[in-house]
């Protein structure tokens, strides 16, 4: 019986083991065009989303008028560091932190 799982098994060393070396490395490149996948049609765009959002928000000036993530409209009256006051109706006054802000309107 032993003579027989000698038989059936794998030579040592030579073309079996550079073909299991092969394998292994045709596993991995499926893993990779995966990765790349996903920095080309998610990180990557994402990434560009964010830049141009703090570009954004770096050229805020007082007397534009923005619109933030709840949705609320208003006209910047004051800029500190990260808070920002905008004026929602004439004499009313509220603080927004700054990464909360969307768009500017034009």
């Amino acid at each position: 019986m032993v003579g027989i799982a000698f038989a059936m098994g794998a030579p040592a060393g030579g073309a079996a083991a550079q073909q299991g070396g092969m394998a292994a490395f045709m596993n991995i490149v499926p893993l990779i065009f995966m990765f790349a996948i996903f920095y080309f049609l998610l990180i990557r765009p994402q990434q560009k989303k964010a830049k141009e959002h703090r570009a954004m928000l770096e050229a805020l000036k007082v007397g534009d008028s923005i619109k933030t993530a709840a949705g609320i409209h208003g006209k910047v009256s004051a800029i500190e560091d990260q808070v920002i006051t905008l004026e929602i109706a004439t004499g009313v006054k509220i603080k927004v932190d700054k990464p909360f802000i969307t768009t500017v309107v034009k």
